[in-house]
């Protein structure tokens, strides 16, 4: 059922989203192109925002800065993963693995090195846990508005 805290938490969780991946292009090796980066994460931004925090709130300020870093860490999952996937699938088409278990192993060699970026990106970081309590507390305050 559409409600305005889902609202507010899916718009907020895409802003966050945008502007983190904007930030962490930076951070990405030389010549490394982002194409739809910023677009997709801002989908799986949106679409966090309005399944998990939408859900949870309504029951305050702290429980909802709490529930906005809960849904930071299913948006982390969910990008770490669908990119680094996307990128095993990418070069197991080229041959570059030699069974499943080499392409899997070199997925989450993947996610562990592009999570080691975000984690030592310190303005990315700033982006990712501010955006989502502010996020999650403009989701709280909609619930409370209008419900």
């Amino acid at each position: 059922m559409p409600t305005a805290a889902k609202l507010f938490a899916a718009f907020g969780f895409a802003f966050m989203a945008f502007f983190a991946s904007e930030s962490f292009v930076f951070e990405l090796p030389e010549g490394t192109d982002p194409g739809w980066f910023s677009y997709i994460n801002t989908a799986i931004g949106a679409i966090c925002g309005w399944r998990v925090m939408g859900k949870l709130a309504g029951d305050g300020y702290y429980s909802a800065m709490t529930s906005g870093l809960r849904t930071l860490a299913v948006f982390m999952f969910f990008a770490l993963g669908g990119h680094c996937l996307a990128e095993m699938i990418r070069l197991a088409t080229k041959l570059r693995y030699d069974g499943p278990g080499d392409a899997i192993m070199g997925m989450f060699a993947m996610i562990l090195d592009y999570g080691f970026l975000i984690v030592t990106s310190v303005p990315v970081m700033l982006i990712l846990f501010v955006g989502s309590v502010l996020a999650a507390w403009f989701s709280e305050w909609a619930s409370h508005r209008w419900n």
